[in-house]
């Protein structure tokens, strides 16, 4: 049985081969909404005319890939016709394959190593993307590693938010840092990551308020809890993780570029992929913003957080 490795901030470590069958669980809606969708397209048709391609490039759209990558499957499906290296529909399947995973690896760049912990990890994100849920699973994965967790409640605008953070900590049975309701956020990053060097932390991850991305004043006490981690540990926030609901399809990368800008975002994790037929969505961010996605939300479980890596999401999409 084949071993693999996935990426975690101190380096690689393997895992069981079973990522692909939970990933094609996980994604069958999605599968459903854009595969199934294809083999209608292509479905006893041999030839490639303006029909065909008219339908191919609804049914591209409509799983939310993105227009720029729709343009550039439709570009390529044209090059290959114009210089008769295609002309049978059955060949235009494997090339939307092969182009979507190109997409997503030119994005894929390796997780930040951390060479001496803690290594510090802020999350992101508006309020109902399941930030403190994916919170809880990303403890519970690190854990997994062997490593020591402190949690950072600087989500300090709502009494629930600290509350539901502390019900995580107890649940797994890890430290948190909190202050009252209304303290500054950036006091308690500051106290959170001086607590972790103090007792040997390997993994610091700060809730941040779940705010709207077109709230310029929160978005700029974002980049203050930036500078404060910066303060404390040079070079952290090692990773900055936008937690995006996959079921608002497009509306995502709105709120993705919004939190590039000003959050200084290094990847993306997509939550709920399970509920929705629009994961399509991963490669219009990939595209579009050159985010990575470090993780995917798959069900409810404490384990239903994967690692995403693109040649596995496509294998379970399209075969």
């Amino acid at each position: 049985m084949t071993r693999m490795a996935i990426q975690t901030l101190f380096g690689s470590i393997p895992t069981e081969p079973t990522l692909l069958d939970r990933l094609r669980t996980g994604v069958q809606k999605t599968r459903s909404g854009l595969v199934d969708r294809l083999e209608d397209v292509f479905s006893g048709k041999k030839e490639i005319d303006t029909e065909l391609l008219e339908e191919l490039e609804y049914t591209l759209i409509t799983a939310d890939i993105g227009v720029k990558t729709v343009q550039e499957i439709l570009d390529r499906i044209h090059e290959r016709i114009d210089r008769k290296m295609t002309g049978d529909a059955a060949e235009i399947r494997g090339l939307i394959q092969e182009h979507i995973l190109e997409v997503l690896q030119a994005s894929d760049t390796p997780i930040h190593v951390v060479r001496t912990p803690p290594a510090v990890v802020m999350l992101v994100g508006i309020n109902g993307s399941g930030k403190t849920t994916t919170i809880g699973k990303l403890t519970s994965r690190f854990l997994g590693e062997g490593r020591k967790v402190l949690l950072c409640a600087a989500d300090t605008f709502r009494a629930a938010a600290i509350e539901q953070l502390e019900v995580w900590a107890q649940r797994a049975g890890v430290e948190m840092i909190r202050q009252k309701t209304g303290a500054d956020p950036s006091a308690v990053v500051y106290d959170a990551l001086n607590a972790a060097k103090a007792r040997g932390v390997d993994y610091v991850i700060v809730d941040t308020a779940g705010r709207l991305h077109t709230k310029e004043n929160l978005m700029a006490e974002l980049e203050k809890m930036r500078r404060t981690c910066q303060r404390v540990i040079p070079g952290s926030p090692h990773e900055v993780w936008l937690v995006l609901d996959a079921t608002t399809g497009q509306n995502g990368l709105e709120q993705a570029k919004k939190f590039t800008e000003s959050a200084g975002v290094t990847g993306i994790i997509l939550t709920k992929l399970d509920g929705t037929a629009k994961g399509g969505v991963v490669v219009a961010i990939a595209r579009e913003l050159n985010l990575p996605i470090r993780f995917i939300g798959v069900g409810e479980k404490i384990d239903d957080l994967l690692p995403f890596e693109p040649d596995k999401f496509v294998q379970s999409i399209f075969e």
